[in-house]
């Protein structure tokens, strides 16, 4: 029996559906998998560049989707929009206590996280103060903390300032705006019971010498 023009539109817009369907379901993969690679924030330009496209309109609305398809699901996962447009997948803050002894590696050990701290909330601080407050070591530290991306330093006269970077911010949870940054690192410091040293200054900073 010969179909009917009905039944061939009917068929091909089914088709072109299963179609677009597909691709949807590909680029949200795509767009997940680069994600979770990345373990970092990724901007629409980059996430562009893995779906192969020059439409960031279209990647955001992949990514808006994406973003709806995990906050319906029961996950300890999250995928959040930050400051220019940039996403991350990332674990809900809820979870963190609960797994961060399973991490292999900690980021960074206790002398250069507490030099990067007093720099976090000293900011913008001069290297001259940082190494007054935290030794001679320090030197060591701000270069490992350059080269991983978390801190920058600018010339200014005969003196360099310290600074942390979006990058920190990003990594850490953190705001981008400076002084909600610096509130929230003392609310940090606060309800996990930690030694505020790193927020001290000369007067109170006798203890923070000692960790190299």
């Amino acid at each position: 029996m010969q179909e009917t023009k009905e039944q061939v539109a009917s068929s091909k817009a089914e088709d072109k559906s299963a179609q677009e369907s597909e691709k949807t379901q590909r680029c949200l993969k795509l767009l997940e998998a680069a994600l979770y690679v990345a373990g970092r924030p990724l901007s629409l330009t980059e996430l562009s560049s893995v779906l192969n496209t020059r439409s960031q309109q279209k990647t955001k609305k992949y990514v808006k989707t994406l973003m709806q398809d995990y906050s319906s699901r029961s996950t300890a996962l999250e995928i959040l929009e930050l400051k220019d447009e940039r996403y991350v997948l990332q674990l809900k803050a809820e979870f963190t206590p609960l797994v961060k002894k399973l991490v292999n590696k900690p980021l960074l050990s206790s002398g250069p996280l507490k030099t990067l701290a007093y720099i976090a909330y000293r900011q913008p601080v001069t290297q001259k103060r940082v190494i007054q407050v935290r030794g001679q070591h320090a030197y060591s530290h701000i270069k490992l903390l350059k080269e991983m991306g978390l801190v920058a330093t600018e010339r200014s006269a005969r003196s360099m300032t310290l600074r942390t970077t979006d990058y920190f911010a990003d990594y850490f949870g953190l705001s981008h705006d400076v002084s909600t940054m610096k509130r929230e690192l003392k609310r940090i410091f606060g309800e996990t019971g930690q030694d505020a040293e790193p927020f001290k200054d000369e007067s109170g900073a006798e203890s923070t010498k000692r960790d190299i």
